[in-house]
Order: C-alpha cells, then structure tokens, then sequence
C-alpha cells in the first residue's frame, strides 16, 4: 500500500487506483524524488501543480511536506474520485484545504490556464503510451505559466528518449531507478540557457 512518506501527513496510508488504468510511482522513486526537492528548497510554500495525478500520491506528499498549494490534474473518473479522498486525507491533516482536484484533460486545463507565473512546480507522470509530440506540446504550455524560478519534473520509462524540450524549458539532469526515468527542467534564460545561466544541479544525469 502507498503511503505519505513524510512531513505532517506521514505515514498515512493513501488509497490506490484500483485496476490498471494508471501507473503508481513507487514510493522508492517518491523517496528519492523528494529527497531532492526538500533538497533544493522547491517544496516548503511552493505552488504545486500534478499533471497526470493517478491517485494524487506525488501532490498530496508535496502537500504534507508544506507546499502552499497543490492541484491534482485527472481525466479518468475512478482516478479522479481517488485524487478526492487523498486530497481530503491530507487536507485533514494539515487543517487547510491545500489540495484541489481538477478533473480535466491536462491540455484543456491549461488551455483554460492563461499564460503567466502559475506554479513553482510541476510534476508530471503521462501515460507510457503518450507521444512524444503530445508531450512535447503539454510541455510547451507548462512553460509558459512556470515561475521563473520553477522546476519541472517529468517521470518516464527507463526505456522513453528523452523529452523533446521545448524553447522555453531546458533539461539539467536526470535519475533512473529501476524501470523509472526522472527528468528534471527549469526555464529558459535569454539565448535558451537555463535561468540562472549555469543549471541547477538537481540531477546532474546520474543515476541510482
């Protein structure tokens, strides 16, 4: 059974998806995911955005470990309807409701988003089978409303190409445990280098 690895929600049990209709990120990843965003300060007060939620197990954790908001983003109904019971765990244990559930397509959803300074982090988990060209374009306009200063997470399959970043995102690292693939992007400064002019060193393409 997944559950809230730490923070003020830890140790919670989370419910789960049930069939195979999406594809939980194990709680080794989530660890060693958040290990390292607790590591660069992107979690205490950020705004949260999770694209292709699932059961809502990397937003709520974002939530528990201090997030200022979270929102789950969820087309399947029974995925959706278990976003909202992991949402109200963990809103219940922060005492605020810090959680929202959007039950949408991801392109429409931030086609109803207009661009500008929306999120200071976004973690995306897309179906295996998306394409590449599909997600290319959610990446597009994920740039367009990411802080400045924003991170984007992107979970794949150890065996998925890299993303095709658009210009506005530039990819600094990675981390592979397992079958899983993490690629991590932050803004483009002006001549499309990363932000700070340097890249963080999230990820450094090492693995694990």
């Amino acid at each position: 059974m997944s559950r809230i690895i730490s923070g003020i929600a830890g140790g919670v049990p989370l419910a789960a998806v049930p069939g195979t209709a999406t594809r939980p990120t194990t709680d080794r990843v989530k660890e060693a995911l958040f290990s390292r965003l607790d590591a660069l300060g992107m979690i205490a007060r950020a705004r949260v955005l999770d694209l292709y939620a699932g059961s809502g197990a990397l937003g709520v954790e974002a939530a528990s470990r201090g997030a200022s908001t979270v929102e789950l983003v969820e087309s399947e109904a029974k995925a959706a309807q278990v976003c909202e019971r992991n949402a109200r765990t963990v809103n219940d244990a922060v005492s605020r409701r810090a959680v929202t559930v959007r039950r949408s397509k991801v392109n429409s959803f931030l086609e109803r988003v207009p661009p500008g300074a929306h999120w200071d982090l976004v973690l995306m988990d897309p179906p295996y089978p998306l394409g590449e060209a599909q997600l290319t374009n959610v990446l597009d306009a994920v740039a367009e409303r990411l802080a400045p200063d924003g991170l984007v997470v992107v979970e794949r399959s150890a065996r998925s190409p890299e993303p095709s970043w658009p210009e506005g995102l530039v990819h600094f690292g990675e981390r592979k445990y397992g079958e899983t693939r993490l690629w991590f992007a932050e803004p483009a400064g002006e001549g499309g280098e990363a932000a700070d002019g340097e890249g963080s060193s999230a990820a450094e393409g090492a693995t694990a």
